[in-house]
């Protein structure tokens, strides 16, 4: 599966568009990391705790946008783009979208 955050990609033609193809999760760290991460948000550092979890689930959030993607029997994705949004104190949401298309 070709996944590009452009409309196009080089050197192949988008023989059909499919439609719009798109995941998502609501993660949280556990109450430890969570206070570990508070704690290094007072004295200045990388938030190892948090970028963790902002890995974790926008790999979910791909791999569901991407059986989505496979089930319409798409060749890529195209024009991918990633949203995210706090949810309360120590979770967020991250949701990947784009349009699932066949190569000619």
């Amino acid at each position: 599966m070709i996944i590009v955050n452009t409309e196009n990609i080089a050197g192949m033609e988008i023989k059909k568009a499919l439609g719009i193809v798109s995941g998502n999760t609501v993660q949280a760290k556990h109450i430890g990391k969570d206070i570990v991460g508070g704690l290094r948000g007072l004295v200045g550092g990388k938030m190892v705790e948090y970028e963790e979890m902002f890995r974790e689930s926008r790999a979910i959030a791909e791999k569901e946008m991407i059986a989505q993607a496979e089930k319409l029997g798409a060749d890529a994705i195209v024009n991918v783009r990633y949203s995210s949004s706090s949810i309360m104190s120590g979770s967020s949401e991250v949701m990947v979208y784009g349009t699932a298309v066949i190569l000619a």
